[in-house]
């Protein structure tokens, strides 16, 4: 059965790359460089945490070949 990424290593990987797009967003708005890179920061987070997750057993298990 298709999973389509619906496991909690796959939503908390793109909350936290969402999160980090908005705050990235607001620095710019702002024009404050610092805030943008921490946007940045985060966003690169996001794949690692969902990474994590996955090897925690939170992600979706692996589809196995039928010969």
């Amino acid at each position: 059965m298709a999973h389509h990424g619906n496991t909690p290593a796959a939503w908390t990987g793109v909350l936290v790359i969402l999160v980090g797009f908005v705050v990235g967003g607001i620095g710019l708005v702002i024009k404050s460089w610092p805030v943008f890179w921490v946007g940045v920061v985060i966003g690169v987070l996001g794949p690692i945490v969902g990474k994590i997750m996955q090897k925690m057993g939170l992600g979706a298990e692996p589809v196995s070949e039928r010969h």
